[in-house]
Order: structure tokens, then sequence, then C-alpha cells
């Protein structure tokens, strides 16, 4: 059936034509910290679109639209100027409080030796780097089987490392190699002995009140208090116990337990 020319008019009533759009972004807001951002505006015509680069500028930062619609960065870097007196008054100190700790530790917490010979092989060998505790004794004192760095007795300019064997007061004797103590009929248990002892006497010897009689673990080379002239150490002599050897291999060092 063919539309008369009524319908077609009614039909005309009714159609919707979908009018052309332009977008149009171009508004300017004002930014928190009192800058203004420019945004690209783009148009869309022919089915073409187009858009102008723009700069925005943020916290002396420029940011740059690029035509391509890829953004390109520019930061504008502010270099202060170098305060040298502060910077070299910063190193001193550094520097200062680095030889004052070292000072502090070397003098009053630990005494770092390297053992130069063979009397105490081998719980202690040549060219050990070894660290002592200064403050091991400020509590408590030297016991039998410590191991102690200390001021030789007959020349204090020299450093010794010993076993402590004799407490103040006690009665030592070295019979056929044997250390007996206060005449006990039993010698004296040494498994960090280096080989078995010589057999040779000495004593009785009576150590002095607050002092110690010292003895070297390779007993059958050692130079300790059965030769030195001076045949006890002071406790004021005692330097520190020693307590870790950090080369050629790092150990724990630990001394003799006794009852």
């Amino acid at each position: 059936m063919e539309e008369t020319e009524k319908d077609k008019e009614e039909k005309l009533q009714y159609a919707v034509r979908e009018p052309d759009v332009t977008e149009t972004a171009g508004a300017q807001s004002p930014q928190p910290d009192g800058t203004e951002s420019v945004s690209a505006q783009s148009t869309e015509q022919n089915g073409t679109e187009s858009s102008d680069a723009q700069g925005t500028v943020q916290d002396g930062a420029e940011v740059t639209t690029a035509e391509d619609g890829n953004e390109t960065g520019k930061r504008d870097v502010i270099m202060m100027p170098l305060n040298w007196k502060k910077e070299v008054r910063d190193w001193v100190i550094i520097i200062a409080s680095a030889f004052i700790l070292a000072y502090v530790l070397t003098h009053f917490v630990i005494i770092k030796t390297e053992i130069i010979s063979g009397s105490m092989i081998s719980t202690l060998n040549v060219d050990d780097h070894v660290i002592a505790n200064r403050l091991a004794y400020v509590f408590s004192k030297p016991e039998r089987g410590d191991i102690v760095f200390f001021a030789y007795p007959d020349d204090e300019t020299k450093t010794y490392v010993k076993r402590i064997i004799g407490l103040p007061g006690e009665k030592v004797e070295i019979k056929k190699g044997k250390v007996y103590i206060n005449d006990s009929e039993v010698p004296l248990d040494e498994p960090y002995l280096n080989e078995k002892p010589r057999k040779e006497n000495f004593g009785p010897y009576e150590v002095p009140e607050g002092c110690y009689f010292m003895l070297g673990d390779n007993r059958n080379i050692s130079v300790d208090s059965r030769y030195w002239k001076t045949t006890f150490v002071t406790e004021d002599e005692i330097y520190g116990k020693a307590w870790l050897r950090y080369r050629p291999n790092i150990q724990f060092i630990h001394g003799a337990e006794y009852e």
C-alpha cells in the first residue's frame, strides 16, 4: 500500500534530528596554591581531533602537552647554595666523635692484642689477634682457669697473657710437673695443656694477698711465675680477660672452670 501525503507529514512531525555536537573544554579553575591551570582545548570537527599544546604550571613545575597527546615533563630544580662552614663543621663533629668513641672503647672497654709467643699454645697460637674484656672484673674477682692479659711484673711496658693458677693466699707447689694447691693430694686437673709437662719441681710458694700465680698452657716453654723475679701479678696489673679471637678465625675464648 502506498503511503499518502498525509501519512508522510505525520511521520515527519515525530522525526528527531540529531544536532551537531561540539565539545569545548577550557574552563579555568583556581588551584589550591594560587596557580592557574589552563587545559588544552579540543574540538571535534568532521571526525578529526586536533589539540593545541598548552602549558600547566604547578608549584614551579611546567608540564607541556605535545601535539600527539603525550605529556612531556620539565621541572625546574632550585639549587640551594652550599654552606661550606656548616658542611665542614658537620664532618669535624663526625670524625671527632669516631676518634673519641675508639679511644673510650680501647682504653676502658676492650684491649686488642696480637699473640707473639708460643707460651699459650694450643689455646692461643702465634699471630692470633685477640680481644680482651676490660670490664670482666668490675663486679667480680679473677678466678682460677681464667686467661688474662696483664702488665709483665718485671717490665710493665710489656703485656703478657697467661692462665691464672694460684689465687690470693693459696699455697702452690709443682711436683714432677703436676700442680698441687694447698697441700692437696690430688693434682690440679689441666686438660688445656699442650703436652705433658716435664718432671720438674717448684715451691711450695704462697701467693700474696691481692695477687695471682700465672702459668702458660704450653708449660714446657712458657716463661711464667716460676721464672720471674716478681713471681706474682697484682690485681691492678690485670688489663682484662681474654674474650674473643677474631683473626685468623672468629672464636670465643673460654677459661677452665674449677669449683
